[in-house]
């Protein structure tokens, strides 16, 4: 992983190894970046909150060494993939590259990518065009890609180096990478939506048992506060709020779409302010019980009313998934974008 300082080096060679540990691979992350203060340790922290072997030593000032003792020892842990996170500058310079050239030399990494800033405009193409120009590189990952007025970058990118994007980093969260899909990229600035990639995020963060029980229900019409919150944590596992209604198709007539993740935390806190009876049968939530739950919250009456409005709103939404032939992604295509508007937390 090759990169300028800033980039977001460290922490996207931490989500790269948990994608490919999802796909079944077993990754060692390998800290050479000995320059930067708490560098090893930030490597080392992302590691253990994802559970994944971090390699180090913090005595050694010799970053090609560093990365030969850890293809040691991978072999001897069978570690199929090790990735490397490499020192970075805030510019380029040409100790930078001599140190880089060497563990490309001494390792022969089989895939050099270089992580790039696409918040950076054109410098990301620069930085991209140099190097490419002095090591080579096999791919592209661009990180804080989570608007669509990155795509200037992504193009920008690809045109220079002439080498593919391979990942895309989205959120902060460490499960917030994804392979790099051009044509969805493109779907997306267009105002068509990204219906697979969110197809994709259901799939992997929603329980199959609880999909099919709140199948069931949908059916008979029966989708009640409990299962909202239940639906509500699964939905919290694929990402922000936002960057999943941005995925929709026409979402770029809602215009900047802000939503305070924050704010579901609320929403959790209201539900379980809620008796069984009330989460139900909510169209029993009278004046005195919805000041009850706004107590019990921590919550105002006009929060508990405005999300009671919202709960309105998607069982209006669920009605017109199950009426549509072909599945989530026509029903998705067929939602009206003013209700989506005016869906509020």
């Amino acid at each position: 992983m090759f990169g300028l300082q800033g980039s977001g080096k460290t922490t996207t060679a931490g989500k790269l190894a948990n994608l490919l540990r999802k796909q079944g691979k077993n990754p060692l992350l390998v800290a050479c970046d000995i320059y930067r203060p708490a560098a090893i340790k930030q490597l080392q922290v992302v590691g253990a909150s994802l559970n994944i072997p971090v390699f180090a030593n913090e005595t050694s000032k010799d970053a090609v060494h560093i990365a030969k003792q850890a293809m040691n020892v991978a072999i001897s842990k069978l570690n199929d993939v090790v990735i490397l996170d490499t020192a970075g500058r805030l510019h380029i310079d040409e100790e930078l590259m001599t140190e880089l050239k060497n563990i490309k030399q001494n390792v022969k990494p089989h895939e050099i990518l270089l992580v790039v800033d696409s918040m950076t405009g054109q410098d990301a193409v620069n930085v991209g065009e140099v190097f490419n120009e002095k090591l080579g590189i096999d791919g592209v990952v661009l990180t804080k890609l989570d608007g669509d007025t990155r795509g200037g970058a992504a193009l920008s990118v690809k045109k220079v180096t002439k080498r593919p994007i391979k990942f895309a980093a989205t959120g902060e969260k460490l499960s917030d990478i994804e392979a790099f899909h051009p044509d969805r990229m493109a779907e997306r600035i267009l105002g068509m939506g990204d219906v697979l990639s969110i197809i994709e995020k259901a799939e992997e963060a929603f329980d199959e048992e609880q999909a099919k029980e709140l199948e069931k229900q949908l059916k008979k019409q029966e989708f009640d506060l409990d299962d909202y919150l239940a639906q509500l944590r699964q939905i919290k596992k694929m990402g922000s709020f936002s960057s999943i209604l941005k995925m929709l198709p026409g979402a770029n007539k809602l215009g900047d779409i802000k939503v305070d993740d924050n704010e579901f935390v609320k929403i959790e806190a209201m539900i379980c302010s809620m008796t069984k009876k009330e989460r139900k049968n909510p169209k029993i939530l009278n004046g005195s019980r919805r000041q009850r739950i706004a107590t019990g919250s921590g919550t105002r009456v006009q929060d508990v009313n405005k999300f009671m409005k919202s709960f309105e709103m998607t069982g209006k939404m669920m009605k017109q998934m199950k009426s549509k032939k072909g599945g989530m992604s026509k029903a998705l295509k067929g939602l009206d974008m003013n209700d989506l508007k005016n869906l509020k937390i």
